[in-house]
């Protein structure tokens, strides 16, 4: 199976990208999405910079793919929306419907897990208009990923969200701006203090969400390390680590190990609180496995 790295969810400095981006370079990863999907007003990096990115990734042999924004609110994020839809080199992830439609009738390019897709009805007219990889809802359950898998078009990849904090929800507020009475043009750009993003406890103490600009994320990382032969036997063909500020390569390169029989799970990641409720139709922060 392969494994991808999903983009960065959080605001770095720019710096900081390059860093981790850096380090990707020699870690086991067959496929690295790039671009800012979260919020247009994040600016440490260009569109340039994502493309050089991208040309440095290609060049170590892995393959780059251009993510879209999530959340499109003006004529900026269209316009940015349609650069990397025709930037002509790199493959296009589309995480809604707006790219989807600048994408018809291109061959190649990736329905991202934000379009929702939970039917095979749905993926068969993804694929009518060009997509050849579509990556799960994140809180896709067995089932619901074995009726799309069972009835897939032929030449067309499945992808999943296996490892890293969920990205849950989207909104036109910031509520990371709010946490500091800030309005969502005059931010300040706060977020970038939260390198893996602002979490969030019960009265309890518990963890349960983090805050990350305009979207909602887990406070636990959810991961499948579990399920890699039940995911492989589903149909899947490539499995998502999303990045964080600390220990990414080490942990493509634990779920390397695993996928190819040279640890087991339990070796690889023992004791983590990690959640995985989704994939066994629970509520996403319980554990199963």
């Amino acid at each position: 199976m392969k494994i991808s790295l999903g983009p960065i969810q959080y605001y770095w400095p720019r710096n900081a990208v390059y860093e981790f981006y850096s380090s990707i370079a020699e870690a086991p990863v067959d496929i690295v999405y790039l671009g800012e999907v979260v919020c247009s007003r994040r600016r440490e990096m260009t569109f340039e910079d994502w493309i050089g990115l991208a040309d440095t990734l290609a060049a170590q042999g892995k393959e780059a793919v251009l993510s879209t924004q999530v959340l499109s609110e003006g004529a900026g994020d269209l316009k940015l929306i349609r650069r990397v839809v025709g930037n002509g080199r790199y493959r296009v992830e589309a995480n809604d419907m707006g790219a989807v439609r600048m994408l018809a009738g291109d061959a190649g390019w990736v329905a991202g897990p934000h379009l929702n897709v939970y039917n095979p009805q749905s993926l068969a007219l993804l694929a009518r208009l060009g997509a050849t990889r579509w990556v799960a809802p994140v809180e896709a359950t067995r089932e619901i990923a074995g009726g799309v898998l069972a009835a897939r078009p032929a030449g067309v990849e499945a992808e999943i969200f296996a490892h890293g904090r969920l990205p849950l929800a989207f909104s036109a507020r910031c509520f990371t701006a709010r946490r500091f009475n800030l309005q969502k043009e005059s931010c300040d750009w706060r977020c970038i203090e939260f390198p893996d993003g602002m979490p969030l406890r019960t009265r309890d103490g518990e963890p349960f969400l983090a805050i990350n600009g305009v979207q909602t994320q887990s406070a636990r990382v959810y991961s499948l390390i579990e399920e890699i032969a039940a995911l492989r036997e589903a149909g899947f063909d490539v499995l998502r680590v999303s990045p964080q500020s600390r220990g990414t390569p080490e942990t493509l390169r634990a779920w390397r190990a695993v996928c190819d029989g040279v640890v087991t799970a339990r070796e690889a990641f023992d004791g983590r609180e990690w959640c995985d409720g989704f994939w066994h139709g629970r509520p996403g922060l319980e554990r199963v496995a």
